[in-house]
């Protein structure tokens, strides 16, 4: 199993790798698996701003593909330590249920919540069933 540290390395190393030439918004994530597999995403900008993919979502994305699908904590790597947006909190929900989701910016501070706490009434897929 790996170690905090590898977490907090992870979603800063991909951070650098970002794709940001119009908001010069770098950002990393990386998403730890219940066997202790770390896979990372960063944010990939677009001229046609709706086809940018947030580094949250590009990481869980990564997961997948490799068939995880059991997710324990993700670390979220930017300038100032926002959190994730809307789209990715509902993917994080979808993919991870209630997760630890730990902030980081690039002084090394560091905050944490929950997914439940990011979105609140979260639309999931037992409101599908109902």
């Amino acid at each position: 199993m790996t170690n905090d540290d590898d977490l907090k390395k992870s979603a800063l190393n991909v951070r650098k790798r970002a794709y940001a030439p119009y908001s010069n918004f770098q950002v990393g994530a990386a998403i730890r698996t219940e066997n202790g597999h770390i896979y990372t995403g960063c944010n990939v900008e677009n001229a046609s701003f709706g086809l940018t993919v947030c580094a949250e979502r590009n990481a869980l994305a990564s997961a997948i593909a490799a068939g995880e699908n059991k997710f324990i904590e993700l670390m979220v790597a930017s300038n100032s330590g926002v959190p994730p947006c809307g789209a990715c909190r509902q993917v994080i929900w979808e993919l991870c249920g209630n997760i630890p989701v730990r902030l980081l910016d690039e002084s090394g501070n560091e905050s944490q919540t929950t997914s439940r706490d990011l979105l609140p009434g979260a639309f999931d897929k037992t409101m599908l069933t109902k």
